[in-house]
């Protein structure tokens, strides 16, 4: 008897050590059945709009720190590409940018700030693309339409002018140019440009189309002039999925705007997941989130929905987001130019949930692997809507072939963000796996990335906390004396219009600000419906507030009246209904109002 229950109490041992046992799933990793296509980077998006317009007046030190976090080669999200708004005078998110050419008769390249931006992230790598797309367009340009295709040698002119002119200013070469930001592509406009931009020697500069949805592929399929003059096809939030024209098309297809989700955890998890199954699902070369930077008032839409978070120039507090990192995982570790493996040989989906991308170098003597494991419910993106799946713990077996056969050891590189009170483990370097005849295995978790590779390069970097979080300071005044000509105003982010610094040219006033915008722009999103221009500033919060502006209403181009206002709701694209407390004045008519909404008078 006792024999008896010694052998059923072995057999129960042995059936639980066979329901716990994790059998190691194996992928082969190898570059001599061919490559998978070119890797052409992971970049950010400044504008669309007025994404970036609290870090300009950042203090010197905490602003270089945040560039440095976004751009710095082997520091932090080193980002492979700057993607900018080509501003339009019209609102395009959570402000409107100052375009450089307000009228037909003149040209200025002191407005904005994406020339500063770009130049600062060229002055950290050398080596970063930087591509333009209009949202909006002066009013000139469509002519009294909504449309800038009404004469698109004009546009293509306009385009071509911002082009120039970041080189002859700022020696910027723009490498990639978009057509109309997720509005109705032309293709007559689009072979236009590209012939205008080859006669005016800006052969190197490449057509990205449409910005919006796959639907231009079926056009390129059946117009061979418009298929030679897009290089890239460009698709917003596609869920990390193609379709099957574009594929076909044989043209690199991007993610030209993704990501645009809140920046916990949460979004730590979709930027992660997105960065591998873009091209493990879609075939999608290059991902470009937005926006590159929260920067912006929290009252504005989409607060937060960067890779990192800097709204207080006056305190010089700043926030790096886990975006930040796991973005580290991809952009540290490779570079354009590098080819992915092919599916099967290096790109897939994980057993039991999760997925893996392998890139090489041009050489083929560098090996990059990035695994990630991100649940459901803790990679949720903003959009598209994401089906449900499951991902477990697994074990997972490595088989290195063709040139990485001999490989002996991979450097290892970790993250875990955490979704509960624990503490979060961001772009940790682990110890080298060791490689034994071209094997090794790892136990990945859920929610966890991994990239593996040959490279000793990459570095967390690191800079002392930046300074507390501070309100708004009261009292606040601004006399504007301190700025350059035609410079947008610190802190006040215009939602429709566009103000620059000027000289008053009387003498009881020295430098003033002046609204500029004479006409309703081919506008993206309708906030001009008013004709009416507003800027804001501070907290909507603030209760009890004075506030106090000397104004002027001109002789030509006049206006006929200003308003002052507090505690506005309601700004971006919504402008035109905006709510608060606002103050009319109407010269002509000697006639005041006090109202609750921009627009009731």
């Amino acid at each position: 008897m006792k024999m008896m229950m010694s052998s059923m109490e072995s057999c129960i041992v042995l059936i639980c050590m066979l329901c716990c046992f994790i059998e190691a799933a194996e992928y082969t990793f190898d570059d001599s059945v061919g490559l998978g296509r070119q890797f052409d980077g992971i970049g950010g998006l400044s504008g669309g709009g007025a994404t970036s317009k609290l870090l300009v007046n950042y203090p010197e030190e905490q602003r270089n720190q945040i560039l440095d976090y976004l751009f710095k080669p082997n520091f932090g999200a080193s980002l492979h590409i700057l993607k900018v708004e080509i501003g339009g005078d019209a609102q395009s998110t959570d402000g409107t940018e100052a375009s450089h050419m307000h009228n037909s008769w003149e040209e200025n390249y002191e407005r904005g700030y994406e020339w500063w931006l770009m130049v600062e992230a060229k002055k950290r790598n050398p080596n970063i693309k930087l591509y333009g797309l209009p949202w909006g367009f002066p009013g000139w340009i469509g002519a009294g339409t909504r449309s800038p295709y009404t004469n698109p040698t004009q546009t293509a002119t306009y385009i071509i002018k911002w082009i120039q002119g970041a080189k002859e200013y700022y020696n910027l070469t723009i490498d990639y140019i978009g057509i109309w930001n997720e509005r109705p592509y032309d293709v007559n406009y689009i072979v236009i440009l590209r012939n205008m931009l080859d006669t005016a020697g800006l052969n190197h500069v490449r057509i990205v189309a449409s910005d919006s949805g796959w639907g231009i592929a079926t056009d390129i399929l059946k117009n061979a002039t418009l298929s030679s003059s897009v290089d890239y096809i460009g698709c917003h939030y596609p869920g990390t999925n193609s379709d099957q024209y574009s594929v076909q098309t044989g043209k690199q297809l991007w993610a030209s705007e993704d990501y645009s989700t809140f920046n916990d955890n949460v979004g730590g998890g979709c930027w992660a997941r997105i960065l591998n199954q873009n091209y493990v699902n879609g075939y999608m070369t290059s991902t470009i989130s937005w926006n590159l930077i929260a920067s912006y008032y929290n009252n504005l839409p989409f607060y937060r929905d960067g890779l990192m978070t800097a709204v207080e120039p006056w305190s010089g507090n700043y926030i790096i987001e886990s975006p930040i990192w796991l973005a580290a995982h991809t952009t540290q570790f490779t570079e354009i130019g590098w080819k992915y493996l092919r599916h099967g040989a290096g790109v897939g989906k994980l057993d039991d949930g999760g997925s893996y991308v392998a890139l090489i170098s041009p050489d083929n003597k560098d090996l990059t692997i990035i695994i990630e494991t991100f649940s459901h419910d803790h990679s949720l993106c903003i959009r598209p809507a994401l089906p449900k799946y499951t991902v477990k713990d697994q074990q997972v077996t490595i088989n290195l072939k063709g040139n990485f056969a001999n490989i002996k050891e991979l450097q290892v590189w970790y993250s875990k963000p955490s979704y509960d009170n624990s503490t979060s483990t961001f772009f940790i370097q682990q110890k080298p796996l060791m490689v034994e005849n071209g094997e090794a295995t790892l136990t990945v978790h859920v929610d966890e990335i991994y990239t593996l590779t040959t490279l000793k390069t990459g570095s967390k970097g690191d800079y002392p906390a930046s300074p507390s979080s501070q309100p708004f300071p009261l009292p606040y005044s601004d006399d504007f004396e301190s700025y350059n000509w035609h410079q947008e105003p610190n802190n006040l982010a215009q939602q429709t219009g566009s103000y620059e610094v000027f000289n008053a040219n009387d003498s009881t006033h020295g430098q003033i600000i002046r609204q500029l915008v004479l006409d309703q722009p081919v506008y993206w999103c309708g906030a001009e419906k008013l004709n009416r221009s507003l800027s804001v500033i501070g907290d909507p919060e603030w209760s009890d507030i004075y506030i106090e502006a000397e104004t002027h209403i001109g002789d030509v181009n006049n206006t006929d009246g200003v308003f002052i206002a507090a505690r506005i709701r309601n700004g971006g694209c919504q402008t035109f209904e905006a709510d608060g407390i606002f103050f009319f004045v109407y010269p002509a008519s000697n006639k005041i109002v006090l109202s609750r909404d921009l627009g009731t008078f």
